[in-house]
């Protein structure tokens, strides 16, 4: 009888253990990050000024999307390296949810930035971007400067020339997909969740 209990003392203790283990220990959360601001920043990798634009969720958690604050202004004939940074300004800036950007970064194997311009804004990449309306839809290479763990392309990174032209109320979209357990060397923009889908106003003026 004694030894019984004891046995049963012996399995409650490791189980709350085991129990315990789990909770410093949370799963992945396949869930969409909640982003209320996106910040686009373009750097010329020449040296000059970088060219910041941002895009801001008016209402939170609401109902509404990301709209972009301003337009993109680029100079003719130059090549930027752009980064991308996605915040939840619902919590403080001294909380650690609030900075997304890493949280992408570390789960790179299930997220993928595609891209969309007006044609003959860009000598590289060229045609429109990778993000498609429908599975026929034909998609061109974008430079991306980033992978994950996988080799596939994550996009927090990527490298752009403008062409040598003065446009101006052309447009940029950029979409982040949310594809856990999905993203494959064939996964494309229709596939996912989608985290961010935001359209810019882009003007490329003469240097």
């Amino acid at each position: 009888m004694n030894s019984a209990k004891h046995l049963l003392l012996f399995l409650s203790v490791a189980g709350s253990l085991i129990l315990s283990g789990c909770d410093d220990d949370p799963a992945r959360e396949d869930v969409p990050e909640l982003i209320t601001q996106v910040k686009l920043t373009f750097t010329p990798i020449a040296g000059g000024s970088a060219v910041v634009v941002t895009a801001t969720d008016p209402d939170g958690n609401g109902p509404q999307d990301l709209v972009a604050d301003g337009p993109i202004e680029l100079m003719q004939s130059t090549t930027y390296d752009l980064s991308i940074e996605l915040f939840n300004g619902l919590l403080d800036p001294t909380d650690d949810g609030y900075n997304l950007t890493a949280e992408i970064e570390e789960e790179a194997d299930e997220h993928q930035f595609f891209f969309r311009f007006s044609t003959g804004v860009f000598s590289t990449p060229t045609g429109s971007g990778n993000i498609k309306d429908n599975p026929s839809t034909p998609v061109d290479d974008i430079n991306y400067l980033d992978e994950d763990t996988n080799g596939r392309p994550l996009g927090l990174l990527t490298r752009w020339t403008t062409d040598n032209v003065e446009v101006s109320d052309k447009s940029f979209r950029i979409v982040l997909k949310h594809q856990p357990g999905i993203k494959s060397g064939t996964s494309t923009s229709l596939d996912g969740e989608t985290d961010v889908d935001i359209t810019f106003v882009l003007t490329v003026y003469l240097s």
